[in-house]
């Protein structure tokens, strides 16, 4: 299952059922679980490690030191997790000692050609990455985000579960769960209802969470006063709102 062309460490942990193709590169400290596919020419390095079922498509660089000046070769991590589909030429760079030294993929992602997944970032699971999409360093995107293509994400940003940014989108601030933006810079555009509406959510919460929009963005409020209006309102989903903006530390986009 591995092609005699590819170039393998020896200290490289591979389980049962992994196939590299021709001409691809893992190097030292890359662990890569069961079943996963890696495609030709594609490049690993470590310390990476990679889950089950996961699919590296060609010309990927995967575990590359972080394209950071304050960088000097400490030792820093990757981690991917399972079911995963990375398309061709994506740039996943491991993380930085100045943060947590880590960046961290969650499962059953999917990332298109191109796209650019910074030092220290965080992303959960079940997301889209359309073309192009970038984030820079330190960014956090959470489950069930959807980012169209050649949009990027500012350093630090967050983007909430369940949220939508746009094709040729700009996030320099954050994105609360749920909502859509776009825009340069991005700006909120409603409710992601058809996303909502496709993960089965039901209209009772839909709605709730249209009222919510309403509070934050059209009532003219103050961030902290329209916190104090959704705390009169009871539901997970909004708990999960004012979690997310009271913890904001750039600012919720508006």
């Amino acid at each position: 299952m591995i092609d005699q062309t590819a170039i393998i460490d020896p200290s490289t942990k591979i389980a049962d059922n992994v196939t590299i193709g021709p001409y691809s590169v893992i190097g030292p400290d890359v662990e890569i679980d069961e079943g996963t596919w890696i495609g030709p020419h594609v490049v690993i390095r470590g310390p990476t490690r990679i889950g089950r079922d996961n699919k590296i498509f060609q010309f990927s660089s995967i575990g590359e030191m972080p394209q950071d000046l304050k960088f000097k070769g400490e030792r820093t991590y990757l981690e991917i997790g399972d079911r995963n589909v990375i398309r061709e030429f994506c740039t996943f760079n491991r993380g930085t000692a100045q943060d947590k030294t880590v960046t961290k993929i969650g499962n059953d992602n999917l990332f298109m050609a191109y796209v650019h997944i910074a030092h220290d970032c965080e992303i959960g699971s079940h997301t889209i990455f359309s073309n192009n999409a970038s984030l820079a360093g330190h960014a956090v995107i959470e489950n069930y985000v959807t980012l169209g293509g050649f949009s990027g994400v500012f350093q630090r940003c967050r983007v909430g579960a369940h949220s939508f940014i746009a094709t040729n989108s700009v996030v320099i601030k954050d994105v609360p769960p749920y909502v859509k933006v776009s825009g340069y810079y991005a700006k909120p555009f409603g409710l992601n209802t058809v996303g909502l509406q496709r993960r089965g959510f039901v209209e009772e919460t839909i709605s709730q969470l249209r009222r919510a929009y309403k509070i934050i963005y059209r009532n003219g409020l103050t961030v902290a006063k329209a916190v104090e209006e959704l705390r009169k309102m009871e539901s997970f989903e909004i708990q999960q709102l004012i979690q997310f903006i009271e913890a904001s530390s750039v600012g919720i986009v508006r």
